[in-house]
């Protein structure tokens, strides 16, 4: 058994039980979608504010995997290594 450490914004917080930081336990070899589907088990709120209906990243969440955007690896197909830290960021507009 794998596991990470999930990281979690503020604006985010509070879909997940208020908590800001999270170990994930995941089978070895796991991509990001099913590291995400698992961070989002008891969460749905959660799980709807960081990917779209088809299950694609939404555009305003970054999602970084030891300090590497997912975007410029292997996005959803990105495997999620044993002691990662998954940082997830997710942009705010207003003016």
């Amino acid at each position: 058994m794998a596991h990470a450490n999930l990281e979690i914004p503020a604006t985010l917080a509070p879909l997940w039980g208020r908590q800001r930081r999270a170990v994930i336990e995941y089978d070895a070899g796991t991509r990001l979608e099913g590291f995400l589907d698992l961070a989002g088990q008891g969460h749905p709120r959660f799980a709807r504010r960081l990917r779209d209906e088809t299950g694609a990243i939404r555009r305003y969440v970054n999602v970084f995997i030891d300090g590497e955007n997912v975007r410029v690896l292997e996005g959803l197909d990105t495997v999620v290594p044993d002691g990662a830290n998954v940082l997830i960021i997710q942009s705010v507009a207003g003016g």
